[in-house]
């Protein structure tokens, strides 16, 4: 923290340039008492009448030497080492610096580097959850030093602890992806019932900027939904979404179709209610890798589910791995609140 051997007394007449070391209130009867002048700010002329009629004939001003650095400048520092693409940095406010989103897409933070940066003394930074998904503008992180003044070799240390690379990420969403649906169950194809699943799910990618370009009906005939599976690979999707069949009754046999169409299984079920039957394939097509999701029946009615956890990876192209969906189990129990307010809450974070 600021020591007394950095702080020296002087007239406020003299101060023009200097940087106060403490908080200067001003008191106005019944209508405010707040902070005029808060530490750090460096003073202007404009200041000194002011900060004469608030009677400070002599004021503490931070003395300077190269050895130090500023709580804005160290807060610069940081904000380098954390800013990525599609972020933008506020000016320093009161040794405060944020980070904001310039496009929609999911954050990502390298926690091992982040934790050890956040682990030395004198410097914090506060980022949104992990794969949390933003919007254009929002905020994403903020930092600062915790002293007034805090030595040049201390940011060279954060420096050095944050290697190379920026901390924070925001990778884009796509949205020129075409995106087919394959709907299984001879309860559909037969006209039985209405089709109450597509809609949810045109639903969900509305939120990103896709529509469902092909669509295809199945009946349980496993060779059917692999053929359905086939042909809107042959029309170049980037996404296949199917529904249905995913349980584990004898009759549910969309896992095996998509297993036989070729893709390669990540994972067939996961740690996550709702949402344990999950599936999550890739195929590779014509040098192109095409995620191939097999979704439970709850998303279908459920608010938020495994799919919203996974559809916002997908859709910034990012290759999910079966131990990191494997991990999902932490903070995979959704509380089922009356009012829905995915993603701010516990599910998934």
């Amino acid at each position: 923290m600021l020591g007394d051997d950095h702080m020296k007394e002087m007239k406020t007449v003299d101060a023009v340039g200097q940087i106060l070391c403490h908080d200067i209130t001003q008191i106005i009867k019944g209508v405010t008492k707040d902070a005029r002048f808060r530490k750090g700010h460096v003073i202007t002329s404009e200041d000194v009448p002011v900060l004469l009629s608030l009677g400070k004939d002599h004021i503490f001003i931070w003395e300077n030497d190269e050895t130090m650095l500023h709580e804005d400048e160290a807060a610069a520092v940081l904000r380098d080492l954390c800013i990525g693409e599609h972020m933008e940095a506020s000016a320093p406010k009161e040794g405060k610096i944020e980070l904001r989103a310039t496009c929609d897409g999911v954050f990502q933070v390298d926690e091992a580097r982040f934790d050890a940066v956040n682990a030395l003394d004198e410097v914090t930074i506060a980022t949104l959850p992990q794969n949390f998904p933003v919007k254009k503008g929002q905020k994403l992180a903020g930092m600062r030093v915790i002293p007034l003044v805090i030595k040049k070799d201390k940011m060279a240390e954060v420096q050095r602890v944050a290697g190379q690379g920026p901390l924070l990420r925001l990778r884009p969403y796509r949205t020129d992806l075409k995106v087919g649906v394959v709907t299984t169950g001879t309860e559909v194809y037969l006209g039985r019932i209405k089709d109450t699943f597509t809609p949810v799910i045109e639903g969900k990618l509305k939120r990103f900027g896709l529509t469902i370009n092909e669509h295809r009906l199945s009946d349980d005939v496993k060779e059917h939904t692999e053929a359905n599976i086939r042909e809107l690979l042959e029309l170049g999707m980037d996404l296949i979404l199917c529904t249905g069949g995913m349980s584990v009754d004898p009759d549910d046999r969309t896992p095996a179709a998509i297993r036989d169409a070729g893709a390669e299984i990540v994972t067939y079920g996961a740690p996550v209610l709702p949402g344990a039957m999950f599936l999550l394939g890739y195929f590779q097509r014509d040098g192109r890798t095409v995620p191939v999701m097999g979704l439970p029946g709850c998303v279908m009615y459920a608010q938020a589910t495994v799919f919203d956890m996974a559809l916002p990876r997908i859709l910034t192209g990012e290759r999910l791995t079966r131990q990191e969906i494997r991990h999902w189990g932490i903070g995979g129990l959704c509380q089922g609140c009356p009012t829905c307010h995915y993603p701010v809450c516990g599910f998934q974070h």
